[in-house]
């Protein structure tokens, strides 16, 4: 077994993770669509194909995070995700969780 196949990438996993907590932060603020969300996480430095996003869209979906909802603009059917009562939930557990983790990392003296 080649072992640099199993060496990880802590920045890279974390910020995997922060573009699952950007989509929970800007479904709670308004109701959003995949392509405003890539243009917005593209202005923060991510790069996410949409092979990678709309997954990512649906299994906060099926997970009860998010809703979604149908809506006809332009002729065309757009889904709009806003975030769940449970999403809220999660959401607030994960801010906890940041503050928590911010105060020891960054306090370390």
């Amino acid at each position: 077994m080649n072992l640099s196949s199993k060496k990880i990438n802590p920045l890279r996993r974390f910020k995997k993770s922060a573009i699952i907590i950007h989509i929970l932060y800007h479904a709670r603020k308004e109701p959003v669509y995949g392509s405003w969300i890539k243009k917005e996480l593209e202005a923060h430095g991510y790069h996410v194909s949409d092979g990678n996003l709309y997954p990512w869209l649906n299994r906060l979906e099926i997970s009860g995070l998010l809703n979604v909802e149908k809506r006809n603009v332009n002729g065309k059917i757009r889904k709009y995700y806003s975030i769940t009562d449970a999403g809220e939930e999660h959401f607030r557990q994960i801010q906890d969780y940041l503050n928590e983790l911010f105060k020891e990392v960054m306090d370390d003296k």
